[in-house]
């Protein structure tokens, strides 16, 4: 009879391990999950970052007096805040200044890097080149930029609130 009630009280503590055993891998499962999951969206949102801010970039060097309205367009397009709002107003005087210069610039986005990112605003530092070809030099002059970009997110499109020139 003993041995028969060591048996049942063995058999109850090996199913009670069992049991813990279980939760214990079902609660590392879980948080596996989440984790694979939240490292999945930092991921994906580094490179949506990374791709507004190398097109916004791309915009603001790529200008050409022949279709300067839909230039700027592509550049207002994806600004928001201060940044579109000073480039809006600065559109007029910039339509004729390209205009009377015949200024055309083809950019390029040569390096993008993050500085900060989380889930709503970032910041970005870029370095393009452009070959800027106008009245006074119509053969061409290589310009190097490094600008450093903040993006927030609005209406799940990153987009660029501000434009600074950098060293």
């Amino acid at each position: 009879m003993r041995r028969a009630a060591g048996r049942v009280a063995r058999g109850r503590l090996t199913g009670a391990a069992l049991a813990v055993a279980t939760g214990v891998v079902t609660a590392l499962s879980a948080w596996l999950c989440v984790e694979v999951y939240e490292q999945r969206a930092d991921s994906q949102r580094r490179q949506e970052v990374l791709a507004a801010a190398r097109q916004s970039a791309l915009n603001f060097t790529s200008l050409d007096y022949r279709h300067y309205e839909r230039d700027s367009a592509n550049v207002l397009k994806g600004a928001t805040g201060d940044f579109k709002k000073q480039f809006a107003a600065q559109t007029e005087e910039l339509t004729k200044l390209v205009a009377a210069n015949k200024s055309v610039s083809q950019g390029q986005v040569l390096e993008a890097g993050i500085a900060r990112v989380d889930e709503r605003s970032a910041r970005v530092l870029v370095v393009a080149d452009s070959k800027v070809t106008n009245t006074a030099a119509p053969e061409g002059q290589a310009r190097t930029y490094r600008l450093q970009l903040d993006l927030v997110l609005e209406s799940g499109r990153w987009l660029t609130s501000n434009v600074e020139f950098v060293g």
